[in-house]
């Protein structure tokens, strides 16, 4: 088992940034391909973006690239999303998830979630 908590979140105005980080404790971390993922009210939950076990292999949704960087520490066992130049429709719940196995961006593979973290962004 792997146990996730987001952190960062809030609201800002458009143009702003925030950093949300995502601590995991339990199973090895540095096993563990993680993701971001976000969902908004009355939305599915999307795919943001995900990084692979060493960070040599990272993916962007085509809405966040040139935005957002996540990145993580394995020694601190924690993966970060820096959200830069955000919008409104960047206003969402978002949702850090991890799999035992290689990079996707697909919902259902992600093994476990954490509780998500509101990020409002005003107009």
């Amino acid at each position: 088992q792997v146990q996730l908590v987001e952190s960062g979140g809030g609201l800002v105005q458009a143009g702003g940034s925030l950093r949300l980080s995502c601590a995991a404790s339990g199973r090895a971390f540095s096993n563990a391909a993680m993701g971001w993922f976000r969902q908004a009210p009355g939305k599915e939950r999307e795919f943001v973006s995900a990084i692979s076990t060493r960070g040599s292999s990272i993916y962007y949704a085509d809405p966040v690239k040139g935005r957002f960087t996540i990145s993580r520490d394995n020694a601190k066992n924690t993966v970060y999303l820096q959200m830069n130049s955000l919008k409104p429709e960047d206003t969402a719940v978002y949702f850090c998830a991890a799999r035992y196995g290689s990079m996707t961006m697909t919902t259902p593979t992600y093994n476990y979630w954490g509780q998500g973290t509101q990020v409002t962004v005003s107009s």
